[in-house]
C-alpha cells in the first residue's frame, strides 16, 4: 500500500478513471455488436440506423482517449464496409 499523499491520490484517480473507461469500452462493444447483428439479420435499414448510432459513440470513445484514433477509424471503416455489403 502506498504511503505518500500523492500516491494515495493517484490510486483514487486511477480507480475512478478505470471505472469510467470500463463503462465507455463496454458501451462501445455493445454498439458495434448491434451493427454486426443487424447485418447478420440481413436488415439494411436496421443496419444503417445502428451504424449511424455507432459512429458518434466510436468517435467519442477515441476523443476521450479510451481507444486510439486509428482504432476508431478502423472500426468505422470496417463497419461501414460491412453495412455496404447488404446493398
Amino acid at each position: 500500500m502506498a504511503h505518500h499523499k500523492s500516491a494515495l491520490k493517484r490510486i483514487k484517480q486511477n480507480k475512478k478513471k478505470n471505472a469510467r473507461n470500463k463503462h465507455v469500452r463496454s458501451t462501445l462493444k455493445t454498439v458495434i455488436k448491434r451493427v454486426r447483428e443487424a447485418v447478420e439479420g440481413k436488415d439494411l435499414t436496421a443496419a444503417k440506423e445502428a451504424l449511424a448510432a455507432a459512429i458518434p459513440v466510436i468517435d467519442k470513445t477515441a476523443t476521450k482517449g479510451v481507444i486510439h484514433k486509428t482504432n476508431a477509424a478502423r472500426n468505422v471503416s470496417r463497419l461501414t464496409k460491412l453495412v455496404n455489403t447488404l446493398g
